[in-house]
């Protein structure tokens, strides 16, 4: 069995103590590591390629700004946003959309796409 590799980043002391007594003793959770500040969660996100990272959430309602950064470096990685204080919390993915169009199968049809032309591409 592959464990969930997490990283918590909770600043408020109690909140990250709250998140590790949760997951700490879970057989199928590996934590992997443990950061203070933004600077410390970039670099061991890039170390440990982690699966979740959580993180305190600052505003209701509002995404931290790191995680557009760390999800569009990470697609594949998932945030999960606590806030103690409101007992509430916010899960962040990335999405990739692939979409896909017929090309007409022609030398014109192939500069097009590699032009980003897509009206002039076969529908």
């Amino acid at each position: 069995m592959q464990k969930v590799r997490v990283l918590v980043a909770n600043r408020p002391r109690l909140m990250k103590d709250l998140v590790l007594a949760t997951i700490g003793d879970q057989p199928d959770i590996e934590i992997v590591g443990q950061a203070q500040d933004r600077e410390e969660i970039i670099e061991l996100v890039e170390r440990t390629r982690p699966d979740y990272l959580i993180i305190a959430l600052e505003e209701s309602e509002t995404r931290p700004g790191l995680n557009g950064f760390l999800l569009g470096r990470y697609p594949n990685m998932k945030i999960l946003a606590l806030a103690a204080e409101r007992n509430s919390g916010i899960f962040y993915w990335a999405f990739v959309d692939i979409r896909s169009r017929r090309v007409e199968s022609s030398e014109q049809g192939i500069l097009n796409v590699l032009r980003n032309r897509p009206e002039l591409v076969a529908g």
